[in-house]
């Protein structure tokens, strides 16, 4: 489900939380890119993995630790990080929290193209 078009919300008040879980809200899903809103009960985490695309990710609400590489960051609402392409990273609630993530994809240009 994405959002509706040309209607004011704000980011905090547009995902609930839920007991023991991460929730996911899709907002924009287009094949160059998606945008995505989470709520992350406190205990909650997202395992170390890579993606072959920058990410951008914005604390909503509460606080947040990002893994990046090895490297904790630990970041509060209205601070943001992106997490870069093929670059093993790792999300914890060590609270619950809100963040919306910002996935950008490459598209091949004539160029990257070989023949």
């Amino acid at each position: 489900m994405t959002f509706e078009h040309s209607k004011v919300f704000t980011f905090k008040n547009s995902v609930e939380y839920a007991a023991g879980s991460v929730v996911s809200k899709t907002m924009v899903k287009k094949p160059t890119g998606t945008v995505t809103l989470f709520a992350f009960d406190a205990g909650q985490a997202l395992s170390e993995h890579a993606a072959p695309f920058d990410a951008l990710v914005q604390i909503v609400d509460g606080k947040a630790e990002i893994i990046i590489n090895k490297i904790p960051f630990q970041l509060s609402e209205g601070e943001s990080i992106i997490m870069p392409a093929n670059i093993p990273h790792a999300v914890n609630a060590n609270e619950k929290f809100k963040m919306l993530l910002t996935m950008i994809k490459e598209v091949p240009t004539f160029s990257d193209l070989k023949m």
